[in-house]
């Protein structure tokens, strides 16, 4: 059985910083793609960053040079690091883990199979 657990969200005033993890148990994918995702309300659930088995990574526009995702392969772990937060990037943050292959890009919510509960991050001016 799969599960992903995010921990680490709150509440920040702009410019702050916040970092964010979720533990995964359970995967079998030979290569996988761990990834965050955001939904803030009334708005479409969409990619933030994603990185693949080997240790790539991709990150979307809006958080580029603010947002580092890494793993712990050994704690199976996944981590993203948020600075220079803005009120824009409040949303509930998700994790997700998909296979490698192509289905849809590392930022698609199509990629992904599991997702984990969501953790809520809301950043004030």
């Amino acid at each position: 059985q799969v599960q992903l657990v995010e921990s680490g969200g709150g509440s920040v005033q702009a410019g702050g910083s916040l970092r964010l993890s979720c533990a995964a148990s359970g995967l079998t994918y030979r290569r996988y793609l761990l990834g965050w995702f955001r939904q803030a309300p009334g708005k479409e659930r969409e990619g933030v960053a994603s990185i693949d088995s080997d240790g790539s990574t991709r990150y979307a526009d809006s958080v580029k040079g603010r947002f580092t995702i890494s793993k712990d392969n050994a704690k199976n772990t996944l981590a993203r690091q948020m600075n220079s937060l803005k009120p824009e990037d409040t949303a509930m943050y998700y994790c997700a883990a998909g296979p490698w292959f192509w289905r849809g890009g590392v930022l698609n919510t199509a990629q992904y199979d599991y997702w984990g509960q969501g953790t809520q991050v809301t950043v004030s001016s």
